[in-house]
């Protein structure tokens, strides 16, 4: 019992804790950093703090050698300051539509005649781009192995178009794979996009046909020769834009982050 005390005393007395902390706590004098510690580390460990404090070094550097004044954004919270103003905002714009509701109700005609066909019937206008495509009869070919017929009706070519159209619309985000966020950086793919909702609001136009007073024939060639027009003169305004807008980014982004 005698040699067993001794020796507990003799470690607490005499070796005390160890510099890495092991066994007993060690004084706040004699306890190694967190810095420390890692040095003495091996392996991945080692690797990733190195990498995190180099990343963080060269960081530094660059923002005390570079002459960006950063600027403080000023921010609110959620509540109450934006809920008031969101509650505020919803609340004039139901009691706008509640007033004009009111104030001018829609006409209602006369009931519909079961018997007979109206003039026109048109779908919604957000439909009014399949409806046209419908109307695509003049491009349906005549075949002449089929003696002058048609390979298909006006109708299933109407309905083929409409597929042909949607597959291009998905098939878009898979052909462009860049990470722009503006028209000027990738001039033809926003010259794509420009004839695309040009064509939609020409081939809408030409799903009411009946109610434009335009030559049915002109308005036909229009459809199709308006968007390659409007494609050609964004292609063109973009790129030239696009030297002036890169120059711009670049010298930016070396002010911020300007290179060794």
């Amino acid at each position: 019992m005698s040699n067993t005390t001794d020796t507990d005393a003799g470690v607490d007395e005499g070796e005390g804790p160890t510099a890495d902390g092991s066994g007993i706590v060690a004084p706040d004098d004699e306890t190694p950093t967190w810095s420390e510690r890692k040095q003495r580390t091996e392996g991945l460990a080692r690797l990733t703090y190195e990498y995190f404090e180099r990343a963080r070094r060269e960081d530094q550097d660059l923002r005390v050698e570079s002459d960006y004044v950063e600027r403080d954004v000023l921010a609110f919270p959620a509540w109450p300051h934006e809920m008031v103003r969101n509650l505020a905002l919803t609340s004039f714009f139901v009691g706008m539509t509640v007033f004009l509701a009111a104030a001018m109700p829609p006409h209602i005609g006369p009931p519909a005649n079961p018997s007979s066909t109206p003039a026109v019937i048109l779908p919604d206008w957000y439909l009014y781009w399949s409806f046209g495509l419908l109307k695509l009869g003049p491009l349906n070919p005549d075949l002449a192995l089929l003696g002058g017929k048609k390979l298909m009706a006006d109708r299933t070519y109407g309905v083929l178009a409409n597929l042909v159209v949607v597959g291009f619309i998905a098939i878009v985000p898979f052909l462009n794979k860049g990470a722009a966020r503006r028209p000027v950086e990738q001039p033809f793919w926003a010259a794509v996009g420009v004839s695309g909702v040009v064509y939609a609001a020409t081939i809408s136009a030409l799903s009411v046909k009946n109610l434009i007073p335009m030559d049915s024939h002109l308005l036909f060639d229009l459809t199709f020769l308006l968007p390659i027009v409007a494609a050609c003169i964004s292609y063109a305004v973009f790129k030239s834009m696009r030297e002036g807008y890169m120059f711009e980014l670049n010298r930016r982004y070396y002010r911020l982050r300007p290179p060794k």
